[in-house]
């Protein structure tokens, strides 16, 4: 038994990840910024939902998706930009990569964002680049304004354009997670062109030292808005959320996923109607 498992390894010899997402919590645009970028401010939390990547050297690179299709060409894919990225500076093989889609693409999710850095960080780890992590934030930085978060994957407070991350004490450890996301994706870009920026001298930060049921009032997200505006079904999604005795709920990013948050398992046969349902205990 033991020989079957060494052979096993042997012949794979690629590493396998499992990308997680991210929820926010909170959502700020505070200025336009000279580069076309808005500054942000938020919190992002880890939470289970995963995507799988698979990898091992190869004679050329190669992509492969499963699961959920992912739009636009094959080339603009982040895991092709990652390797790229690590291969102009530091001439690594070509990669033979396998992924299995799960997190829902336009869902404010991060999952593109996340499977990049994780290939980032395992590339570093699986060819001995010796990356120091305030380089890896770099690299990640070039990859996408949500990429440095997923470098150390842990709560952290966020501003900047999604560059600069301070890590923050936040356990949402025995609450229940609920996300709905609809079949419909939303465009970032759209919507960051539709906001108003404000400057407020409060931080989100603060409204981590109030109870949960609080954050219903401080902890908001400047894109609920619009986007209830444009797609009203998300503020029903909401409202049904609330109506199931969540403590807080809220769209994720720009959305299109609406989660919240319960002292204990909801019944979430209402939600269904509304698109695809994901529950986790922390």
């Amino acid at each position: 038994m033991s020989d079957k498992k060494t052979t096993f390894a042997f012949q794979f010899s690629g590493m396998i990840l499992f990308p997680t997402a991210k929820i926010n919590l909170g959502l700020r645009v505070t200025e336009k910024r000279t580069d076309g970028f808005h500054n942000i401010e938020s919190i992002f939390y880890p939470v289970p939902l995963c995507d799988v990547i698979e990898f091992r050297e190869a004679s050329s690179f190669q992509l492969t998706v499963f699961g959920k299709d992912i739009p636009g060409k094959s080339g603009e894919n982040l895991l092709v930009k990652t390797w790229q990225l690590l291969q102009t500076h530091f001439s690594i093989s070509p990669i033979e990569v396998n992924l299995l889609k799960n997190i829902p693409i336009g869902s404010g999710l991060g999952g593109g964002s996340a499977d990049a850095t994780f290939l980032l960080r395992a590339l570093n780890r699986f060819f001995q680049l010796n990356i120091t992590n305030k380089d890896m934030l770099h690299f990640a930085t070039q990859l996408g304004s949500d990429c440095p978060f997923f470098i150390l994957n842990k709560p952290a407070f966020v501003t900047g354009k999604g560059d600069i991350v301070q890590p923050c004490h936040l356990d949402l450890s025995g609450y229940t997670l609920i996300i709905v996301v609809p079949e419909r994706p939303l465009s970032t870009a759209s919507l960051f062109s539709k906001t108003t920026p404000v400057k407020r001298e409060n931080t989100l930060r603060e409204a981590l030292k109030l109870p949960i049921k609080a954050w219903q009032q401080f902890l908001t997200n400047d894109f609920e808005k619009i986007v209830f505006q444009e797609y009203p079904v998300l503020g029903r999604i909401k409202a049904s959320l609330y109506h199931q005795h969540a403590l807080y709920a809220s769209i994720t990013g720009t959305g299109s996923a609406v989660y919240g948050l319960f002292e204990t398992s909801p019944d979430t046969e209402a939600l269904k109607k509304y698109g695809t349902i994901y529950g986790y205990r922390l």
